[in-house]
């Protein structure tokens, strides 16, 4: 982060703009909306200050910039477009110990003002840090059609029961488990679609539910939840609402910090991840530790890298569960093989190339390459290889030593769906090789099958992320990364 993100409370307090125009007529009716007393330092003022002209908590001053301008002020808008006014206005506030935000000119501003979504009480900020503000009004046009007024109401409804919710329910995370429910559930149905009285009914019924538990813990759960093969826009949308609800996460190497950030941020982490030959935490621990931690009342998030039946020993996991009587949830996720093939131009399956596809693991439960060569030797066949990396050399010759032709297209996709993938093809016979000059640390998926020639014709550029894509299109510019 360019800047510490906060709200600053300026009610009673003065803010001092300096300008006549638009952009001055702007801050000044933000200012007066937070409550200020709002100073505006102009020769004249625009027919923007029409409306606010003439309101109780604005003055109107025509005197040159003097520091006495400054007195008993908590923040200072240049908005003038005079450099040498800016520049003034930017010493005297430093002088003055005043924060100072001049549009467009990063050297004086101590702050950046966000674009913003209004639903008071709930107000959305969102900031590039001065360097696209573009942007930040794209997302807030995205947010304004997206997020109902009717939220302003809820936050208010929820807001005049905090001190009364304090006293009934002294656990903390008790406390905490039963707002969100309130915020996402009958409660806040009720309140968005106008039905108040029924509301406060529920509200009152769920918190004599929750107060006479004495303030012993709810039973606690399990989301096993996939996290897709690393773009964090591949999640599902029930994904992210579990990972935004869970008191302790569990995460395992293939979590990068874009997921990872996406967890609250009071949340536990614990890392049990592991590699080949180098397991953090023993399956039957990891297993037992989900059991205790839900045991405790706790809402625990396993987050497994992919999809977590898909050599992602879900099903194991969910086992245990089962045996001790622990409440859980799957939520699927985009497995490697789908999530990067389809980012490295390489269709599974092909009308020319292949009519089947299957997938395997690159290891056996000890290490050893065990695999149905009967059934990985059909044509017209995709093989997709999980956790191969390490084996990679002697997968390929065993292949070829099973009658595979020694020139059968096959590729690595090292980092698949991340901004640092990369993609090396060659054969059978040549791949081995290649991966060895790329120097790839995994995580890895191996293809192989004749849909690997695709790669050069199909592959795609795609933007950093959705914003970049939508802006290029806007401006009929074509996108390459």
């Amino acid at each position: 982060m360019d800047y510490l993100p906060v709200f600053l409370d300026v009610s009673g307090k003065s803010v001092l703009v300096v300008g006549g125009g638009t952009a001055a007529a702007r801050k000044a009716e933000l200012a007066l909306r937070a409550g200020a007393h709002v100073r505006v330092l102009a020769p004249d003022l625009s027919g923007d200050f029409h409306e606010i002209s003439q309101h109780e908590r604005l003055s109107h001053i025509t005197d040159p910039l003097e520091a006495a301008h400054l007195e008993d002020c908590i923040v200072a808008y240049g908005a003038a477009e005079d450099d040498d006014l800016d520049a003034r206005l930017h010493e005297l506030s430093k002088q003055a110990d005043v924060l100072v935000n001049v549009p467009d000119k990063q050297q004086y501003c101590d702050f950046i003002t966000p674009s913003i979504v209004d639903r008071s009480p709930l107000v959305i900020a969102i900031s590039t840090a001065g360097a696209a503000p573009v942007v930040a009004r794209m997302l807030k046009a995205r947010l304004e059609s997206t997020v109902p007024a009717a939220y302003g109401r809820l936050v208010s409804f929820l807001g005049g029961f905090r001190e009364l919710v304090m006293e009934r329910i002294a656990d903390g995370r008790t406390r905490r488990h039963f707002w969100e429910d309130a915020s996402d559930g009958i409660v806040a149905d009720l309140l968005l679609k106008g039905d108040d009285a029924g509301a406060k009914t529920e509200f009152m019924r769920a918190l004599d539910d929750a107060g006479s538990s004495g303030g012993a813990h709810p039973a606690g759960e399990v989301y096993l939840v996939g996290a897709g093969p690393g773009d964090p826009d591949l999640l599902t949308f029930r994904a992210l609402h579990l990972i935004q609800r869970a008191d302790v996460v569990l995460y395992d190497r293939l979590i990068g910090d874009p997921i990872l950030n996406l967890v609250r941020r009071d949340a536990e982490r614990i890392y049990v991840g592991k590699m080949a030959k180098n397991h953090t935490l023993p399956q039957e621990d990891i297993s037992a530790l989900m059991v205790r931690l839900a045991r405790e009342g706790k809402r625990v998030l396993r987050l497994k890298g992919g999809d977590p039946f898909i050599f992602g020993r879900g099903g194991e996991e969910i086992e245990a569960l089962a045996a001790e009587g622990i409440a859980f949830q799957v939520v699927p996720g985009i497995t490697a093989a789908s999530g990067c093939a389809a980012y490295a131009g390489i269709p599974l399956t092909h009308r020319d190339h292949a009519q089947s596809c299957i997938f395997v693991t690159g290891h056996g439960k000890d290490g050893q390459i065990d695999l149905d060569w009967k059934v990985l030797l059909q044509p017209n066949q995709t093989v997709a290889i999980y956790m191969g990396l390490s084996h990679l050399e002697d997968l390929l010759k065993a292949f070829i030593e099973h009658g595979a032709d020694p020139a059968m297209p096959a590729a690595v996709i090292d980092n698949g769906t991340r901004a640092d993938q990369t993609v090396v093809t060659g054969t059978l016979e040549t791949l081995a090789g290649k991966a060895s000059q790329s120097d790839l640390k995994g995580p890895a998926l191996i293809i192989v099958g004749g849909v690997a020639n695709l790669r050069d014709k199909l592959k795609w550029y795609r933007p950093a992320d959705p914003v970049s894509a939508e802006l290029a299109q806007t401006a009929n510019a074509p996108v390459l990364n």
